[in-house]
């Protein structure tokens, strides 16, 4: 037996090498696709090919899915299943045919994969590098759900890295995967506009259920071979990169425009949030360092308040906080450490006459606004 999970969650995954193919009898006639995911945004799609191969014409089925191990989660630090992986279970997808490798190089598994007799494989958020040996196995390929419009934004945050760069447009590809970073040829896309005030999650939920419908519409292409001769090459020289976020980037430096910062806030909503220290000035004159989480923002390009150069102040139900340029950062929703959100108007109340000013000689990582490709 191979196994891929630790042997407290055998009762959740396995999967037999040495069986006849799992797929076997499952729908005959029909492509085998196989889809590799972990998170919900990833669940959703694996939700609608479900659904979509169930059709009395669909032309597929899901034949195995593939999904990162089970992780210690909340407080209590047990394992759980990804939402890939429990979706699948929700839909009574037979347990042997989840597989959850560690690493997708690995042997077993390749072997295992090879005996479900993929005609595609199906990625949306797997979170895992695919070797040229698993990309050799699929002979329709492997496709991929990117949250951006390619070559724009390659690499594992671009939904998060066009959010921070105050993008009023984005989009959704669905591109062949090849050896190299989310270069391979785009078989579609579409584009979708992006207002001042949506966070990640909520862009993220909306880019992968287009996604998701864009991919039933391709299926039938992709799976008679016709979609290989209309899919483009990307324009290397136009790539950008869309690096994995940092906690370390979390800190807000108000040194930088309030636009940039709102941006900020939208894009890193989520994990791992905005964060900023503030100073508190009590009755006495005494200062003390408030660490603060920062939730919802937006922007004001003046101030109907007069205080000092570092002093923040309270409008409109907002937490004012002077930035550079003029500009003003308005806070609507903030988070002290372990405490519930709470509203600027609720906060501000707390505070009882005490002052708020900016700290000084914060030491933050900013992350540079371009994020260009670099090619030998």
């Amino acid at each position: 037996m191979a196994r891929y999970s630790p042997p407290l969650l055998r009762r959740f995954f396995s999967c037999s090498a040495t069986s006849a193919s799992p797929a076997a009898g499952r729908g005959a006639g029909k492509k085998n696709l196989v889809f590799l995911g972990s998170p919900q945004v990833a669940a959703s799609v694996l939700d609608t090919l479900l659904a979509a191969s169930g059709f009395p014409d669909s032309g597929f089925q899901v034949a195995a899915v593939v999904t990162q191990p089970p992780a210690a989660k909340n407080r209590g630090r047990k394992l759980l299943p990804s939402a890939v992986a429990q979706l699948a279970l929700d839909r009574g997808f037979p347990e042997e045919l989840i597989f959850t490798p560690e690493r997708a190089r690995e042997e077993s598994f390749l072997s295992d994969l090879k005996e479900v007799k993929p005609d595609v494989c199906i990625t949306a958020a797997y979170g895992n590098i695919l070797p040229q040996k698993f990309l050799d196995i699929p002979p329709c390929g492997t496709v991929n759900i990117h949250p951006s419009l390619l070559p724009l934004y390659r690499g594992a945050a671009p939904v998060q890295r066009a959010l921070q760069d105050g993008v009023a447009e984005t989009g959704v590809s669905l591109a062949y995967t090849v050896h190299a970073l989310d270069a391979g040829p785009v078989i579609a896309c579409e584009r979708f506009s992006v207002d001042e005030y949506i966070k990640a999650p909520e862009l993220l939920a909306i880019l992968f259920d287009i996604g998701s419908k864009l991919l039933i519409n391709e299926l039938p292409f992709i799976l008679d071979g016709s979609a290989k001769e209309k899919a483009h090459p990307q324009d290397d020289s136009k790539a950008t990169l869309a690096p994995k976020l940092n906690s370390e980037e979390s800190w807000l430096s108000f040194d930088q425009e309030a636009k940039e910062l709102h941006n900020k806030v939208r894009a890193f909503s989520g994990w791992p949030g905005t964060r900023a220290k503030l100073q508190l000035i009590n009755q006495n004159g005494e200062a003390d360092v408030l660490e603060i989480k920062v939730i919802s923002t937006k922007v004001s390009a003046s101030c109907d308040k007069v205080g000092d150069e570092n002093e923040i102040l309270f409008s409109r139900s907002s937490l004012l906080i002077p930035c550079s340029g003029s500009t003003w950062l308005e806070v609507l929703e903030l988070q002290l450490p372990g405490k519930k959100v709470t509203t600027a108007r609720d906060f501000w109340n707390g505070l009882r006459g005490q002052k708020l000013l900016k700290s000084p000689g914060i030491d933050v990582i900013l992350a540079a606004p371009t994020r260009e490709c670099c090619y030998d």
